[in-house]
């Protein structure tokens, strides 16, 4: 409990951080790659320490793929498709929009599996699942918000470039990590604690960056205090209703805990660094730009707090369960 209370508090101490001092100028440009550079060190770590069988097992688990899909692609704009309804009377129609759009995008790829290892849950159905969901996202998102708003349209979207950092950034160092893991299987079993404390440091460089991202595009300037307020309110509701469904399908299904683990964190989050670059390019020009991106900034880091809390409380729970064993 202690340690999760630590790694809470430091984490909430990242985000205080970036409000009051966004990563800017020459430290932004020296985090940014390095945030890059972790990420694919963590994945390299995860394929070092991965079996073979393990990663096979995780590649050919389709019914945990189709679920986890169905989760980003199906589930998720069925829940956001009311907030529309809400507008103009309740919430403004540009609000009600970015909320359609969070709904369509594809599920973040490397919170998603640092907080699948972190809770100890399926890594390689992780990877898997995640991975995919970002390249077919590319393709999907602007269908599905079509879809949902009836207009559309991602001419310039560099699908390619996409598809690239994905296999340079996350699947080239999992499979070097695989190739090497004969040389390097047994020192990582002496160091598992150094592992999760990487996985830790990783997630809160995670955090810093992206909530700077935000609060640099403008998170807490230039909207209405209101507006802010009901974003937080219905991304806490929406992340909630997401999370609670996706346990319910996975015991109903019965899925293995490690399972419900990788459906959790996979089919829940939603990827900033895909949703802002697309924004740009959908609604180019539009007026109310900072008023659609708002619920994508909002849910990311409302999503990786909550994710590294629950994640956290997972882990507890799983090592009691090996003690009682």
């Amino acid at each position: 409990m202690k340690h999760l209370d630590r790694f809470t508090l430091v984490l909430m101490a990242a985000i205080g951080l970036a409000s009051l001092w966004p990563a800017r100028g020459t430290l932004a440009e020296v985090l940014a790659p390095a945030a890059s550079v972790a990420v694919a060190l963590l994945f390299f770590v995860h394929g070092a320490a991965l079996s073979r069988q393990q990663v096979r097992a995780g590649a050919l688990h389709w019914r945990l793929h189709v679920l986890i899909t169905a989760l980003t692609f199906v589930l998720f704009p069925l829940l956001v498709l009311p907030i529309g309804l809400l507008a103009p009377h309740w919430i403004p129609e540009d609000l009600a929009l970015g909320f359609l759009y969070l709904g369509a995008l594809p599920s973040a790829v490397s919170s998603s599996i640092a907080f699948t290892a972190l809770a100890r849950g399926n890594v390689p159905a992780a990877v898997c699942s995640a991975a995919a969901s970002n390249v077919f996202g590319m393709m999907l998102t602007p269908f599905l918000l079509m879809l949902l708003v009836s207009s559309g349209g991602a001419g310039g979207f560099d699908l390619a470039a996409a598809f690239r950092d994905i296999v340079i950034q996350l699947l080239l160092p999992f499979a070097l990590g695989q190739v090497l893991r004969p040389w390097l299987a047994a020192w990582l079993d002496r160091r598992k604690t150094l592992a999760t404390r990487f996985d830790q440091a990783v997630i809160l460089l995670i955090v810093y960056v992206a909530f700077s991202e935000s609060v640099v595009e403008g998170l807490w300037r230039h909207l209405p205090v209101s507006a802010i307020a009901v974003a937080l309110v219905l991304c806490v509701l929406l992340l909630a209703l997401v999370m609670t469904l996706t346990v319910l399908l996975t015991r109903r299904l019965g899925f293995a805990r490690q399972d419900e683990i990788a459906a959790v964190f996979c089919g829940s989050k939603k990827s900033l660094a895909s949703g802002l670059p697309m924004a740009k390019v959908l609604f180019a020009g539009h007026p109310g730009f900072g008023m659609i991106v708002l619920p994508i900034m909002c849910y990311n880091q409302i999503q990786i707090l909550v994710g590294a809390i629950l994640a956290g409380r997972y882990a507890r729970a799983g090592a009691g369960a090996n003690k009682c064993e």
